[in-house]
């Protein structure tokens, strides 16, 4: 069940490979997640020290929230794999130019999981062509309706 979904990421990228990970969260990020208050458009993936981390992804504390604990709504955040899946990540992004995307996040057996993509940026002129082709595809699509009636 997807809980957000980062439009932009299919907009300015060139999404090649996905994979899952999992999210080091505290408690009131769960609930705030849960409650929909959180946001990824803005976040991005890196790796430091053979480790990956999410920066950016904005979750906002609840109103009913502890007030004796500070809460950063924008604190890095670790992410979750396998070994073999964050050392072939590194190769492809230290050589091959390729960049890390937040996609998805959803829930999988109640457990809050990030998809993220391996992606290279599009130019300009990409931009304009996957727009173009998504306006030739919607007036076929009512061209097809009008048929139709």
């Amino acid at each position: 069940m997807s809980i957000t979904v980062n439009k932009k990421a299919f907009h300015d990228y060139f999404v090649e490979e996905k994979f899952e990970a999992g999210i080091a969260l505290e408690g009131w990020e769960v609930k705030a997640i849960r409650a929909g208050r959180m946001n990824i458009k803005e976040s991005y993936v890196i790796i430091k020290s053979g480790e990956i981390y999410l920066i950016g992804m904005h979750i906002s504390p609840l109103p009913m929230a502890s007030t004796h604990n500070s809460h950063d709504p924008i604190r890095t955040r670790k992410l979750l794999l396998h070994g073999k899946e964050i050392m072939k990540l590194i190769g492809k992004v230290e050589r091959a130019g390729y960049t890390l995307v937040p996609i998805d996040l959803h829930f999988v057996r109640g457990r809050i999981k990030l998809e993220i993509g391996l992606a290279k940026g599009k130019k300009q002129h990409d931009k304009r062509g996957d727009e173009q082709e998504k306006d030739s595809k919607r007036e076929a699509q009512r061209a097809m309706k009008e048929r139709q009636r």
